[in-house]
């Protein structure tokens, strides 16, 4: 399947992990597109296949066989420092624990990856202060993570996801170190970031989070059992 508007493709992806004697198949013969604007919800159990099939998803690791396609580019073709342009550039990431820098202040924490992807600092900023105003953070620029709430802290982390203009986010159970309300502020968030046009896919075990979005992809035991 292909398309102008398939942002992200899986052709029969399958990951193989060798445990000595045995091999475990983590996904098998995976097939898969992410259209661009779509706000989907990659839903299993622990053990499934869903974390493996994120970190293929977002270029985090490589399939043992098959291809990935990033708008319309197989990945494969690239070196390891063209695909990790390629993440940087086009995918933005958001995690259960934040994984904020204790050191840096939030300002420093958002402009960070605009930097290390060789945008001018005074630009980084600039665009930092924008995104974090846009999303209620604009009165915490200098305050560091300990000194946040944990929705603040995700608020963080989507504004440093935004920060180089991804295509596609993707959002690793964003809501599973938070309370059920302030989980429900963070899931709106995302709503408003996909009316605006931004594809997103949160990877989650909690079919109540995977409601909230346009399509439910089924893992279990490595195979995609509904999409």
């Amino acid at each position: 399947m292909s398309g102008q508007n398939v942002l992200l493709r899986l052709e029969n992806v399958t990951k193989v992990y060798d445990m000595g004697e045995t091999k475990v198949y983590a996904l098998s013969n995976v097939n898969l597109s992410i259209k661009k604007g779509e706000f989907s919800a990659i839903l299993g159990p622990s053990g499934s296949g869903k974390s493996t099939l994120l970190h293929i998803l977002g270029l985090l690791d490589e399939p043992t066989s098959g291809k990935v396609y990033l708008d319309g580019i197989d990945v494969q073709t690239l070196s390891e420092k063209q695909r990790a342009m390629l993440r940087g550039k086009k995918i933005g990431f958001v995690f259960q624990m934040f994984n904020l820098i204790p050191s840096l202040t939030v300002l420093q924490n958002v402009t960070l990856p605009a930097i290390i992807y060789e945008t001018s600092p005074a630009k980084a900023e600039a665009a930092a202060i924008q995104i974090l105003k846009s999303i209620d953070m604009g009165d915490r620029l200098f305050h560091y993570p300990n000194q946040l709430s944990g929705g603040q802290r995700q608020r963080v982390a989507i504004a440093r996801a935004l920060i180089n203009e991804p295509d596609i986010i993707f959002a690793d159970e964003p809501t599973g170190n938070l309370d059920s309300k302030t989980g429900q502020e963070v899931l709106k968030l995302f709503e408003e970031l996909n009316r605006n046009g931004k594809t997103i896919v949160i990877v989650t075990h909690d079919l109540a989070v995977a409601k909230i979005t346009n399509r439910i992809i089924r893992v279990a035991d490595g195979k995609i059992i509904k999409s």
